[in-house]
């Protein structure tokens, strides 16, 4: 009996510290449970720019400098190449959301980052996980990130 493969889902994220891709890594295995087959790309791994053709889902941990974490100042570090490549020939226009990722000891600084990005680049933001995320976290993110590609597609 051969099984057929629902939907694609691709990814694209930046993993500095690694919590993002070992996050991503039980996501995939998560789907490949269901038959749904996984594409992703680290940025931190590719670096070079390129057309992003498919829709994505993009994954984003905060990486930020200055400010208290509760009222005042907070500017990107580290991850403003992932921006850049989002930017790159307007592939933001493929993604269907992003999930962001921090410390929630950081406070308003939690997931920041994604949250600037949606609110930059036009797209919804999806969900949050803190650290390495846990597995009620994978399930939850997983079936957010089928409905948003559902109505991606509309």
């Amino acid at each position: 009996m051969v099984v057929a493969i629902i939907v694609d889902i691709n990814i694209f994220y930046i993993s500095l510290s690694g919590n993002t891709r070992d996050f991503i890594s039980r996501l995939s295995k998560h789907y490949a449970s269901k038959n749904i087959k996984v594409s992703a790309l680290n940025v931190k791994e590719h670096p070079e720019y390129k057309r992003i053709e498919d829709p994505f889902v993009a994954f984003l941990p905060a990486f930020l400098k200055g400010g208290n974490g509760t009222d005042n100042g907070f500017s990107e570090i580290l991850t403003t190449r992932f921006g850049d490549y989002l930017a790159y020939d307007n592939n933001y226009r493929n993604c269907y959301g992003i999930v962001g990722s921090g410390n929630r000891n950081f406070n308003k600084q939690f997931a920041l980052t994604a949250k600037q990005y949606s609110k930059r680049f036009g797209f919804p933001m999806i969900d949050e996980f803190e650290l390495r995320g846990t597995d009620s976290d994978i399930q939850r993110i997983a079936q957010k990130i089928l409905m948003a590609r559902k109505e991606f597609q509309k």
